[in-house]
């Protein structure tokens, strides 16, 4: 298994092994795009980011595996496989006229190529297709398992002519098309991602949407088309996940809980409502218990949270105390508590990512921790990651901490083959629980 991983893992960061982006937005003299196009290519969730180059005529020596010469613009750190260039600040001439070329690669988070160039793409264009005037919404929430989440996370392309960064607006109904749509916040962020710290949920469907800035705060772009995220107490869920980022969702640094391909949620064989939260450490879930759990009131909790406290040296005894207390307030309300084991992190991975240090005995503490919940309804996801070395192979977690791809969907087959039976062990606990409260 140990050569198995090492393979893996040196594929993972070789050109020569990986493809390259396929799927790249198409335009031809007769369909052409816009001056201000969004250009797409498949998504490769082994990239952290993506460098892209422009040229005015096909070179005659292009070499896939490195950068051009002939290129006359280059973009890198693109983090999302859709790009506006600002075609009119370095090909203004050109616009209208004659077809410019474009091709794209997955960069690793060192800086090195994951893969070569695609094929060269023609890129027309004509002054009579409108340019792009708002901000496209990438979210794709209530589309799966996984897709229903307490706290959002507000993902959409990027225009390069926005200066000022982004404000979003978040709606209770649709403000397009229903008017008693209720505005419930104005958010902003320099990026085109926000991550909502506030839990969101209501029994009415929630809109949000989002337009550009100048750098006086004036708004610069028409507002993105609203996107619907539902996340409500009504819908009656069964079974609910609470915990922190590895639940939450994202991974390989540059992917969040909206592409829930890092999700182990997705993975699962049955519904689920995602009420984590990225950042947690074991007190603040417990802090948010009653304002978050509570309302959904929930058959079953599956609770993993204590990472963060761990690895930043907080005692074992603490981070088992609170799980306690998770477990008396579910059964204060009807909920049937079920722990989940906590991965082991690579702290070399995590500086070398975050430039974050971890507690030197961090083994020892998750180990305690894991013994303890090894004696409670459990599910031992932790069992499912193969650790020859006791830390987390970089096979199954570029940054140390979130399991990538690969093993949220180790984490998600670990829960669906032991959720027949710690599903039943929550029944019997809580019958026994209920009968001596009931005698």
């Amino acid at each position: 298994m140990s050569c198995f991983l090492l393979l893996v893992q040196h594929e993972a960061h070789s050109g020569l092994l990986l493809s390259p982006p396929g799927e790249l937005t198409a335009s031809t003299q007769e369909e052409p795009l816009s001056y201000s196009p969004v250009l797409s290519w498949s998504k490769d969730t082994e990239a952290v980011y993506y460098e892209i180059e422009f040229f005015t005529a096909k070179p005659l020596m292009l070499s896939s595996t490195s950068d051009s010469d002939d290129a006359i613009f280059r973009s890198y750190a693109i983090f999302q496989n859709h790009y506006n260039p600002p075609l009119e600040k370095f090909a203004s001439i050109y616009l209208g006229k004659q077809p410019l070329y474009w091709r794209v690669r997955a960069m690793d988070f060192n800086g090195n190529p994951c893969t070569p160039f695609s094929e060269l793409a023609e890129l027309w264009t004509s002054a009579e297709v409108e340019p792009q005037k708002a901000p496209v919404p990438l979210t794709n929430y209530n589309s799966g398992r996984g897709s229903v989440l307490l706290y959002p996370v507000y993902h959409w392309i990027p225009l390069s002519s926005v200066t000022g960064g982004y404000e979003i607006e978040l709606y209770a109904g649709n403000p397009d098309t229903q008017r008693d749509a209720v505005l419930l916040d104005t958010l902003h962020s320099d990026v085109a991602e926000f991550y909502d710290p506030n839990p969101r949920y209501n029994d009415r469907d929630l809109y949000w949407r989002v337009r550009g800035l100048d750098q006086e705060g004036n708004a610069s772009t028409r507002w993105s088309l609203p996107t619907r995220i539902r996340t409500a107490p009504a819908d009656n869920w069964q079974v609910a996940v609470l915990g922190d980022s590895i639940s939450h969702g994202g991974g390989h640094y540059s992917y969040g809980p909206e592409d829930f391909e890092f999700s182990w949620l997705a993975s699962l064989d049955f519904d689920v409502i995602n009420l984590s939260e990225s950042g947690d450490t074991v007190q603040m879930t417990l802090n948010r218990f009653d304002r978050d759990v509570v309302p959904f009131h929930p058959q079953y909790l599956l609770i993993m949270t204590g990472t963060n406290s761990l690895r930043a040296g907080e005692e074992p005894e603490v981070v088992i105390e609170s799980l306690k207390e998770m477990q008396r307030r579910c059964r204060q309300h009807g909920i049937r508590p079920i722990l989940l084991t906590l991965p082991a992190v690579n702290p070399d991975n995590i500086q070398h990512v975050f430039k974050e240090e971890t507690a030197d005995d961090w083994y020892d503490r998750f180990s305690k921790v894991n013994a303890f919940i090894r004696t409670q309804v459990h599910i031992d996801v932790a069992a499912a990651f193969d650790c020859p070395e006791r830390v987390l192979p970089t096979v199954y977690a570029l940054d140390g901490l979130h399991p990538d791809v690969m093993g949220k969907r180790l984490m998600g087959r670990a829960v669906n083959a032991a959720w027949p039976q710690a599903k039943a062990q929550a029944d019997k606990e809580w019958e026994n629980d209920h009968g001596r409260e009931n005698p």
